[in-house]
């Protein structure tokens, strides 16, 4: 059988991590905020080692804790786009050229010359080593965001986090699920489509291959919706109760007011400008977001089965993301050099070590998160 992931090393990850089930399955709230925390720490650096390692960590955590369900098999998909952007990013710097001034000439390309009104943008001319490596920089640390993001969207299954919503996002949740839940449902059915035809001894890759893929995948993908739509139309989607006006006034004001004061919070975390006041507005922020989404939750007249409970290991799981956040955030407060390695002149960067053990706080939700009941190797047994 196929091995879709393997356990926390050892017996101490089975100590640490029982199997999963339906009444001690982790919170996808919890995988989300992990992940969130390590993304905010890939974005207070531009050292490649240690965003590398950031890498690395959600790699770990992706192949110890996954299962076998085609949302679980994206996280691929994430990396080679991670790869795609690194690539797009160092051809705008080749071809658009780079605010960096370097002195190491690598290549000179035909400049084309544009009218006035475009100053300050060329096509073409020097390319130089400290604006490749800047660019390349950049670009990592882009890459190690959809990384993290792809490594939530891999452990956290959409339907249980669309069940754990607020009642005032339910309708935003189901558009945003649906959203997430095609992309590895078409890279299945691409997959399962491509072996088919091998099987059969017809071509698979090229042009050819892929236009005649392309059409069962769309008349799949349109089989789907259809099914989707009968059944959100059967389950009543889309009633609401009625509220007074007021408490419709109270919930939309809290609402904007607090998702403004979280934009504006995380950008001054997100910024070195803007440490001192980002932390006090997110809290203020979310503190309102989340009484508007209290309040506006009175209009959902749905139930929810079984809902999942936060226990002490989706804190674990969270806090591990948090703690991650929260000290490389410090680090950069703190002025830690190695964070922002310099181009100019060109340096190697060089791996800081409390802010490297701090993102290996990253791993913990791989010894102590259950182990999905799917994700364990099995061994075939001998057939006399």
């Amino acid at each position: 059988m196929t091995d879709h992931g393997s356990g926390a090393p050892g017996a101490l990850g089975r100590r640490l991590a029982p199997a999963a089930h339906r009444s001690n399955a982790l919170h996808p709230g919890a995988w989300w905020i992990w992940a969130l925390g390590l993304g905010t720490a890939a974005s207070r650096t531009t050292n490649p080692l240690l965003i590398g390692l950031l890498i690395g960590v959600a790699g770990y955590v992706v192949a110890a804790r996954r299962s076998s369900a085609p949302w679980a098999k994206s996280y691929g998909a994430f990396v080679k786009l991670g790869l795609i952007v690194i690539g797009i990013r160092l051809v705008f710097a080749i071809v658009l050229g780079s605010p960096i001034p370097g002195t190491h000439v690598l290549v000179t390309l035909p400049e084309v010359p544009l009218p006035d009104w475009a100053k300050g943008v060329r096509i073409g001319g020097r390319v130089t080593a400290e604006g490749l490596l800047f660019a390349l920089y950049d670009g990592i640390r882009l890459a190690g965001l959809l990384i993290c993001v792809g490594a939530a969207n891999a452990l956290a299954s959409p339907a249980r986090l669309l069940k754990s919503l607020p009642g005032a996002l339910y309708e935003a949740g189901v558009a945003v699920v649906v959203a997430m839940t095609f992309a590895p449902n078409l890279i299945t059915d691409v997959q399962r489509l491509r072996a088919a035809r091998r099987l059969r001894g017809r071509p698979d890759s090229g042009i050819r291959g892929l236009l005649q893929v392309g059409l069962p995948v769309l008349e799949g993908a349109l089989e789907r919706s259809v099914a989707l739509a009968a059944a959100m139309d059967a389950r009543g989607f889309g009633r609401s109760a009625a509220v007074p006006v007021a408490v419709r006034r109270a919930t939309a004001v809290l609402t904007l007011g607090g998702l403004m004061g979280v934009c504006v919070g995380t950008y001054g975390l997100l910024t070195a400008q803007g440490a001192a006041y980002g932390l006090p507005v997110l809290a203020a922020g979310l503190l309102a977001a989340l009484g508007g989404l209290r309040l506006g939750g009175r209009r959902a007249v749905r139930t929810r089965y079984r809902p999942d409970r936060w226990g002490a290991r989706a804190w674990a799981v969270a806090g591990s993301g948090i703690a991650v956040a929260g000290l490389m955030i410090l680090a950069s407060s703190y002025g830690v050099a190695a964070l922002q390695p310099g181009v100019v002149p060109l340096v190697a960067p060089t791996l800081p070590l409390w802010p490297a053990a701090a993102v290996l706080i990253g791993l913990l939700p791989a010894f102590v998160a259950p182990v999905p009941a799917d994700s364990s190797p099995t061994v075939p047994k001998e057939t006399s």
